[in-house]
């Protein structure tokens, strides 16, 4: 079967959807969480959870921010008030695939890996899963809606302290 050509409005969500998520992994392994927080808008959701609670309907997450205010507040947390031994992360982000847009919201999903290292470590796979989204258009951008981070292991190294 010969794969049909695309009409130009799905290339063009399909450009900005990758872009934002090259921007996006690059703010978090530059570990600039107050520009990340700008990436969604007011009244967002970001959430991170297991598959095996995403699959059956579960609504238990490791991590549930409800709002632009929340992940301040997490954002501010990582900066000022967490203790934990440092590390780096290296999110390699997948094409994202268009499920759906209908000119205001873009509804996509895409796999990530993030690796992480310790300072004097070797790198190691951290967390491995596929992002659930919702992009609202914000003039020539995009702004998250809803992020949710469905994460393929049962079981997290330590502890999540930096957004996936």
């Amino acid at each position: 079967m010969r794969p049909q050509a695309l009409p130009l409005s799905v290339l063009e969500a399909q450009y900005r959807v990758d872009q934002f998520n090259a921007a996006y992994g690059d703010i978090l392994d530059r570990g600039d969480y107050a520009a990340w927080v700008e990436l969604f808008i007011e009244e967002c959701l970001y959430k991170v959870i297991p598959r095996e609670n995403h699959d059956a309907g579960l609504p238990l997450a490791t991590m549930a921010l409800e709002s632009q205010g929340m992940l301040k507040d997490r954002a501010y947390g990582i900066v000022n008030t967490l203790f934990h031994a440092p590390y780096y992360q290296r999110h390699v982000i997948g094409v994202a695939q268009i499920l759906n847009d209908n000119g205001i919201e873009i509804r996509a999903t895409a796999n990530y890996s993030v690796f992480r290292t310790k300072p004097g470590s070797v790198s190691e796979i951290y967390n491995v899963g596929r992002y659930l989204d919702i992009f609202i258009r914000e003039g020539e951008g995009l702004k998250l809606k809803e992020r949710v981070c469905v994460f393929d292991s049962e079981m997290i190294l330590n502890s999540m302290i930096y957004p996936i």
